[in-house]
């Protein structure tokens, strides 16, 4: 763990803020269809060639609708909404009203802005959802109410992903670039942190605590379940997350064979959707595949989230327990995720702390050559580095050919498939058409 360190002379006039950064998720099963919406409303989850931008709410609309009623079914079965807001709520700050409804004891709350207080650092700590309340515009909003003058901006994302910490970083740049308030106030941003000692050791240890629940321990196959992004996001558009995955891991194994733990792991990927080709191994072909190799006890690790929600509490513990013991698996067993644990929220207020002392130094250019534990940088300094590989995932074609060309059939059917979503998107918005007389779409 990080050393103990002196209180920080902080000039009296200043006020600083810590703005947590996550997905979000629906409170209610009504607020499933909004909340896909303006999941699949976000160029960087959806990401269209530049010609077809313009059906990107259409396109989010026609998804979301589709993907409702099976979503819902999903949040019904984990009591009727994401636990997600509760706990990252819990994380920011501690509230002696939550104690009395939450499963979790004190010493595992002790959530950010407490830690940053006994560390001697004054703080208010914000949350801002990326899709859905309390939205990051919203936090905004109180940030400038509260007359905040450094800002620590903290994804809850220990790698980062275009897709996650990077969409919501633009989001940021969009807010900052439009507000003179923002513009003229000092922020630094944490754009991951998995590599973080405190992090590791809670991971390490929460995995160490499970294997007593297995009859045979020395047996168990720790098998690492990450949220997969598209193969594209990574080869074409320079995403650093799979790099950022692999040595998390890497780096979790290293702290248990320390510790004397010598099991086999494995790491896969999932909640894939649509038909393009995503990060694999897939989570759900590899359990078969252990399955089918004889593995018997298997302790499944939500590697990619801090905070319980509908992919740990539903996909892996319901639908992957299945697939495991349809499988072959005998005993099966997962980690819980990390959300207040004492270890977890002690480090993220160390990582704070150590990016405070960089606030306003946004002019030196090179990131490698001021960071500390964590890279840091300003949101639209940081936005850059990532940038510099980051390229415009190609459209389906590059130029329109004349002719019976591979290109002009490419055209051809891109044509077609873009008429048939036109008609889709208006049955939808019209509530009429063929797909609600035959049933499939509801009136």
């Amino acid at each position: 763990m990080s050393e103990t360190r002196q209180p920080l002379a902080l000039p009296q006039d200043e006020k600083v803020g810590v703005l947590l950064l996550n997905l979000g998720g629906p409170d209610s099963l009504e607020d499933v269809q909004p909340f896909l919406f303006n999941l699949f409303s976000d160029p960087d989850i959806i990401r269209l060639p530049r010609l077809f931008r313009f059906l990107q709410k259409p396109l989010a609309e026609f998804i979301s609708a589709a993907r409702a009623p099976k979503s819902a079914e999903g949040y019904a079965s984990i009591g009727g909404g994401s636990p997600l807001r509760r706990i990252t709520e819990e994380q920011a700050r501690l509230d002696p009203r939550i104690l009395l409804v939450t499963v979790f004891s004190f010493s595992q709350a002790r959530a950010l802005q407490k830690s940053l207080e006994t560390k001697h650092l004054p703080a208010t700590v914000y949350v801002g959802m990326r899709y859905w309340h309390p939205f990051t515009e919203e936090a905004i909003e109180q940030i400038k109410k509260d007359r905040i003058t450094r800002l620590v901006v903290l994804p809850l994302y220990p790698q980062f992903s275009i897709s996650t910490s990077g969409s919501s970083l633009r989001l940021l740049e969009s807010i900052f670039r439009s507000d003179e308030y923002l513009v003229n106030m000092q922020h630094t941003v944490i754009p991951s942190w998995y590599q973080r000692e405190g992090y590791v050791k809670a991971m390490a240890s929460l995995i160490e605590k499970e294997f007593s629940k297995f009859p045979n321990p020395e047996d168990v196959h720790i098998f690492f379940s990450a949220h997969g992004v598209p193969v594209a996001y990574v080869e074409e558009a320079g995403d650093p997350y799979k790099a950022e995955m692999e040595e998390c891991v890497d780096l979790i194994m290293s702290e248990l064979r320390s510790r004397g733990v010598k099991n086999v792991h494995s790491l896969a990927y999932q909640s894939r959707v649509g038909p393009v080709e995503w990060l694999k191994p897939y989570t759900d072909v590899k359990i078969k595949e252990l399955g089918q190799n004889g593995i018997k006890s298997l302790l499944a690790v939500p590697i990619s989230f801090v905070s319980e929600h509908i992919e740990t509490l539903e996909e892996i513990d319901m639908e992957y327990k299945e697939l495991a013991l349809e499988s072959g698996i005998v005993h099966w067993g997962r980690v819980p995720a990390l959300n207040c644990d004492s270890t977890f929220i002690t480090d993220l207020a160390d990582a704070v702390i150590e990016a405070l002392p960089y606030v306003g130094a946004m002019a030196v250019s090179n990131l490698e050559a001021r960071q500390a534990l964590v890279p840091l940088g300003s949101v639209g300094e940081l936005l850059a580095t990532y940038d510099t590989q980051r390229r415009e995932l190609p459209a389906p074609v590059a130029v329109w050919e004349w002719g019976w060309t591979k290109s002009a059939e490419t055209w051809n059917g891109r044509v077609a498939m873009l008429a048939v979503l036109v008609l889709l998107v208006l049955e939808i918005a019209s509530g009429k058409g063929l797909l609600h007389q035959w049933g499939i779409l509801p009136s």
